[in-house]
């Protein structure tokens, strides 16, 4: 009959796990998640296009590299604990919308590089990401957005409806009427999507002298409209 003495019960199947760790790869694969984050950083902040820059976001998208690769790392040599990172991970839920699209290719470029970086595929994901910060550094900025902005407009008479759709469609590059109400004392609101042309904004003054027309307010928006 075997006895267990006291290094049979000190034993654990974490140091044995821990055995086939290597540092310097992991060391090698956060730091060049660490670089690639970097480079990622670099080319958001140089292509960005939209209104209102997120330093914040900007930042995570280094995060989210170095942490993935991080769960990477762990995962590789147990499969037990990759399924259980996996059903951890499947209870997360985020809340922060992402309303622009090239956010998402982003947050998946950073995903991605650190994925590659925790297998250990340094050479793909330095070629890989160096071709993709060229084509977004290439074409990111050449690509000119349209905003678009709302212009609601109050007026008291129906019979200037047509002349106000006149003066809009020869001053702005598009419109289309989002929504139309009446209001307490028989005050009429419509409300048109628009796009401007080259930045003009002088349109909304002739709006305002229209006779019969009370106020003209021009809003930007994101596209998402609710009457």
């Amino acid at each position: 009959m075997e006895t267990a003495n006291f290094n049979d019960i000190f034993k654990s199947s974490i140091l044995e796990k821990t055995s086939n760790f290597s540092i310097v790869d992991s060391l090698v694969g956060l730091l060049v998640a660490f670089l690639i984050g970097l480079f990622i950083y670099y080319v958001y902040k140089k292509t960005f296009s939209g209104v209102i820059y997120s330093h914040t976001f900007n930042i995570s998208l280094i995060i989210m590299s170095m942490a993935t690769a991080l769960i990477i790392i762990g995962i590789s040599s147990n499969v037990l604990l990759s399924l259980g990172m996996v059903g951890a991970l499947s209870i997360v839920r985020f809340r922060t919308p992402i309303k622009d699209p090239m956010d998402i290719v982003y947050l998946f470029w950073a995903i991605v590089s650190g994925i590659l970086c925790g297998a250990g595929f340094i050479p793909l994901v330095i070629i890989g990401s160096i071709l993709i910060g060229t084509v977004l550094i290439l074409f990111g900025n050449r690509i000119k957005v349209e905003n678009p902005y709302l212009l609601v407009v109050r007026y008291d008479e129906t019979s200037i409806e047509n002349l106000l759709e006149h003066v809009i469609s020869e001053q702005v590059k598009k419109h289309s009427i989002k929504s139309k109400s009446v209001m307490p004392g028989n005050d009429f609101e419509v409300t048109y999507e628009i796009r401007v042309k080259d930045n003009d904004m002088s349109f909304i003054n002739n709006i305002s002298n229209l006779a019969g027309v009370k106020s003209a307010i021009m809003l930007s928006y994101d596209g998402n409209f609710t009457a």
